[in-house]
This record gives structure tokens, C-alpha cells and sequence, in this order.
């Protein structure tokens, strides 16, 4: 099902900001390896790299653009000859990127923590490839109803036209994506779409993936909230202000995209 929310569209504030989700960054860039202590889940969205990386056990390694590599990637796992990303997958058992599928994480999916999360509750196995994206002409907003376990505000995704913001791809195996499925609430809390309308979303190579899923709210708990006729970006304010925010939920979100229905893994980057 294709869509477009035009009957109402939303106007968001460009600012000044580039879009860092509020309370994301933690400490200075570091080194190529970190662990899931420097990049804490709470307050929601919770603490990120703000480059790409891959993690397993708890660890994350940085990944760097090398064209040379055969995937395109190196990672920074302390050897002197850095490893293409192929490579290493392939020592840990898991798909390479060719067969993976980019799901964007605009929200808490990319905080290293949370990701642990996913593993410990939910039962997301294999590394987790994690690309810094820059992402022209969609904006992170406060939904308009509280997380039911901890009554935290979730994000949605909402069209932003001029408005530039640093969130992330996930590059997801089909088994990854359906841990997704569970915790989003696939058909109940979000839907998952493919976006195809003018925004533009660039990885750290320079490369612009097609077909790139998202989960966008599929209820009004999961609608922009709208303060003053206007949704509030996650890149403006916090976790702790964004809970005490009163308003009402926004007619939509203004995203050209398909809804998927079934498993969309056939489809190609």
C-alpha cells in the first residue's frame, strides 16, 4: 500500500541543529573498539557513536569506508592489518552485507546497549552492522504517547522537508529484521515501509542506499505528538523535558512510502 499523509501536512523547524539526537553523544570520539558501558540505553533514545560499527557480545568495533575492501568496510578490531567487513562476518558466522537489508534507526536501535537488549530479551543473534547515515528531509519526533514499560517518550518519523539530521542504517539479515518486527510491534505499535519519497539518506562511504526500510507510528500513541500545531525533534529536546510535553496527536506523518506487508527481504540494496 502506498501512502502519503497530504491532507495534513506537518511543518517542522529546520534550526540550527544538525540533528544529533538530544542526549545521544556521549563522550568524545574514541578509539576503534568501545564496550556497551560507553554508550548507555537510558534515557531513551539512549547514548550512540556517532560513527558506523559493528557489535557482538557487547563490543563494538569501528568501521571504516575503504574502497579497496571488498564490502567497502574495514574494521577496527585492533589488528594492524585492518579486516574488510566480509571478512570478519565470515569469522563470526554471519551473512555478508551483500546479504543484508538497510532498516533506518532513528531511535534507541542504534545505541550499543540496546542492541544488547535485543540479544538478551528478544533473541537477535549475529553481529549488528551499524552505518552512520545523514539523512536529508526526515526528522526524529516525540510520538504522542508514552513506552508502556517504563514510560519513556518513543520517536517517529516524519517527512522534514530542508531539515538534516544524523541517525543510522542498520544493515539487518531477515532474522535481525524480524527481532525488529517484535519489539516495534509490527501491525500494532508501528508499520514497516519502504521509503521512496525525495528524502535522501547518505552513509559515511558517500553511498545513498535504495529500498531502505523504516518502522513509521501505525496508531495515534504512535503519531507525532504536536505542541503549538508543530511536532517537537528528539534533536531539540531531551527525554526528560519530551515526557512532560502536553499536546495533541499529529493527522500523520507526510512520508512517501510503501507499506510492506509479508517479509520484505527479496528485495535488493
Amino acid at each position: 500500500m502506498q501512502s502519503r499523509n497530504e491532507s495534513d501536512q506537518l511543518t517542522v523547524r529546520p534550526g540550527r541543529c544538525r540533528g544529533i539526537l538530544k542526549g545521544t553523544m556521549n563522550h568524545p570520539e574514541p578509539g576503534t573498539q568501545f564496550t556497551d558501558a560507553d554508550y548507555r540505553e537510558h534515557p531513551y533514545p539512549g547514548a550512540r557513536p556517532d560513527f558506523s560499527f559493528v557489535h557482538l557480545n557487547g563490543c563494538g568495533h569501528r568501521l571504516r569506508p575503504d574502497a579497496t575492501a571488498p564490502s567497502g568496510w574495514r574494521v577496527g578490531d585492533g589488528r594492524s592489518a585492518e579486516p574488510c567487513l566480509d571478512q570478519w562476518l565470515a569469522e563470526h558466522g554471519a551473512p555478508p552485507v551483500r546479504g543484508r537489508h538497510p532498516v533506518l534507526a532513528y531511535g534507541s536501535n542504534a545505541c550499543p546497549a540496546k542492541i544488547t537488549w535485543l540479544r538478551d530479551h528478544l533473541g537477535l543473534r549475529g553481529p549488528a552492522v551499524v552505518l552512520r547515515a545523514d539523512c536529508t528531509g526526515l526528522a526524529a519526533v516525540w510520538a504522542a504517547g508514552l513506552r508502556i514499560r517504563d514510560a519513556q517518550r518513543p520517536a517517529v518519523l516524519v517527512a522534514a522537508p530542508g531539515v538534516v539530521e544524523r541517525h543510522a542504517v542498520w544493515l539487518a539479515t531477515a532474522d535481525q529484521r524480524r527481532v525488529f518486527d517484535e519489539c516495534e510491534g509490527r501491525g500494532i505499535r508501528y508499520r514497516l515501509v519502504c521509503l521512496h519519497g525525495p528524502e535522501r539518506i547518505r552513509l559515511e562511504d558517500g553511498s545513498e542506499p535504495r529500498h531502505v526500510l523504516a518502522y513509521t507510528g501505525a496508531t495515534a500513541q504512535r503519531a507525532p505528538l504536536l505542541v503549538d500545531d508543530r511536532p517537537v525533534r528528539c534533536a531539540e529536546v531531551d527525554q526528560r523535558a519530551a515526557n512532560l510535553l502536553t499536546g495533541e496527536p499529529g493527522p500523520g506523518d507526510g512520508l512517501f512510502c510503501t507499506e510492506i506487508v509479508g517479509d520484505p527481504h527479496n528485495r535488493r540494496r
